[in-house]
């Protein structure tokens, strides 16, 4: 008499994720080139600011300290700007049809990326840091504040990687998500990350003072420098919570209408 064979049961969302986390770390290791320039272009525009614009900017000899929060968060936006490509490879290689065939869920893909990118920009955000240790930035903020900073960054990275991943999911081809992707390096010049607000022009500074990246480095600089944060550090995490949740919104309607599946 033959039995019937029971159906195999999906593997949890958990099980599935480490796998998929596990894919885009290894793709992450083969892909050196992309973690070098996300190391090495903001080490070099921090080298510009700090020797080339320093002195004219802060003729006192301290554009350091101030510049470098900025550039921390420069760097966690040229790193995850490459999450854009590679999600827009997946969804464009071929792989996601295969990946249906099989009892899993596929947006996992999506959160094996943003994983990938969490890691690769920690890794280079202490890159920078050391580098701009050697260059004079003199931090004076205690253990509890740089892990609340480090917090913070961590918010940052997860905020902007998500937003990536849902450009990738739209875009059409990888080129084409990387040049939608660019559009958000610029935020970090449109805030207090190079210079004061108040140096601006009077229509710029609403822009500089409303949008999420300007609240995120003054919370920076206050836990590590000891600046007045105020209101900045709520402001900050509201923003990122946002943004957080319409980007994963807009992922799963995404990645449902290209891949077909839940």
């Amino acid at each position: 008499m033959n039995k019937s064979l029971s159906p195999l049961s999906p593997p949890s969302y958990a099980a599935t994720n480490a796998v998929f986390i596990r894919r885009s770390l290894t793709l992450s290791l083969r892909n050196t080139e992309s973690l070098m320039m996300s190391i090495i272009l903001p080490v070099m525009l921090m080298l510009l600011f700090t020797y080339v614009f320093g002195g004219a900017i802060a003729p006192e000899g301290d554009y350091a300290n101030y510049v470098v929060p900025g550039i921390i968060l420069l760097c966690a936006g040229y790193g995850a700007a490459t999450t854009a490509v590679d999600v827009s490879t997946d969804m464009t290689n071929g792989i996601i049809d295969r990946f249906r065939t099989m009892p899993i869920r596929s947006l996992s893909v999506v959160t094996g990326h943003v994983a990938a990118s969490l890691a690769r920009n920690l890794v280079a955000t202490g890159v920078v840091i050391g580098v701009a240790l050697l260059v004079g930035f003199r931090p004076t903020g205690s253990f509890p504040e740089w892990l609340a900073a480090l917090g913070v960054i961590v918010l940052f990275i997860l905020t902007l990687t998500w937003l990536y991943a849902a450009i990738g999911l739209v875009a059409g081809s990888p080129s084409a998500a990387s040049g939608y992707g660019f559009i958000l390096l610029f935020l970090p010049y449109l805030s207090s990350a190079f210079v004061p607000i108040e140096t601006m022009p009077h229509w710029l500074r609403g822009v500089a003072s409303h949008q999420p990246i300007t609240p995120l480095i003054e919370t920076i600089r206050g836990l590590l420098l000891g600046t007045p944060i105020g209101d900045y550090a709520w402001i900050g995490a509201a923003w990122c919570a946002g943004l957080i949740a319409i980007a994963f919104v807009w992922c799963g309607f995404a990645f449902k209408k290209r891949a077909g599946r839940r």
